[in-house]
């Protein structure tokens, strides 16, 4: 057993590391079927694996890797509504749990699968015009980033609640898709994101979960162990192939887990 969790910690810390998310999509489900826990305890159990690889993976991207301001924002919207998020995870069953964590899994491959497709070119520059009217465009800029990212924190930090999971899975796409940061920046943000919204769901889980640390222990460790490893693989692929690896792993375990939900009704 603990041969295969350390197994397990680090493909999931690689795919953390390259990816800058991922891991709570494939930790929940490996927690569930793999090793048997119930979905509240791989839930608990997921916020503690992937937080702490998180962790490793922001301090390895501080140079440089990582858009503090939005990041700052979107974590810190996200800290309420993650605790509500949890509140709701103790109040429903497994089955539409899982049911949850694979549609929103679902969707979110559609998205970057479509934002992948239109990478291939940068954003035309604007149009000049006046100082007058540029300082109001920027301004009126500035005021809808500052919403979008409110928004999204707000979403994804409940999320992260209610399915256990860093975040990143969500996050990543927000980055990418709605906020427009080009993919190697949106990992390493994504990363300091996924390392606040777990330290808020998992105190707010603190009194009321079990964790079994004979499985977490080696788990995290090996993962953080396979975040690095991770980084070195990012830094040497392209925005758009890491894109849609991303899109692609999260429509393979959102589909297994659909299934594997919907078989059990």
């Amino acid at each position: 057993m603990t041969v295969a969790t350390a197994g397990l910690g680090l493909l999931i810390g690689l795919v953390i590391g390259a990816l800058g998310g991922g891991g709570g999509v494939l930790t929940v489900p490996a927690l569930v079927y793999l090793l048997g826990q119930t979905a509240q305890d791989a839930t608990t159990s997921s916020v503690i694996i992937v937080g702490s690889t998180a962790v490793v993976g922001t301090l390895a991207r501080v140079r440089g890797g990582i858009a503090w301001r939005t990041g700052l924002g979107f974590g810190a919207v996200g800290i309420p509504t993650a605790y509500l998020g949890t509140l709701l995870n103790q109040r429903v069953s497994q089955h539409v749990l899982l049911l949850a964590f694979a549609g929103v899994t679902l969707l979110a491959a559609i998205a970057m699968l479509l934002r992948s497709r239109g990478d291939d070119g940068d954003d035309p520059d604007p149009p000049p015009g006046s100082a007058l009217r540029t300082a109001v465009r920027t301004r009126r800029q500035l005021a809808g980033t500052a919403l979008k990212v409110a928004g999204c924190g707000v979403v994804t930090g409940f999320l992260t609640g209610f399915l256990g999971v860093g975040g990143g899975f969500l996050v990543v796409p927000a980055l990418v898709i709605v906020l427009r940061l080009p993919m190697a920046l949106a990992i390493g943000t994504s990363l300091m994101i996924i390392t606040t919204n777990s330290v808020a769901s998992l105190a707010s889980r603190l009194g009321v979960a079990e964790v079994d640390w004979a499985v977490v222990a080696p788990f995290a460790a090996t993962a953080i162990v396979g975040t690095l490893a991770g980084k070195l693989v990012s830094d040497r692929l392209s925005g758009v192939v890491l894109t849609r690896a991303f899109a692609v792993m999260l429509l393979l375990v959102g589909g297994f887990v659909a299934a594997q939900s919907a078989a059990a009704f």
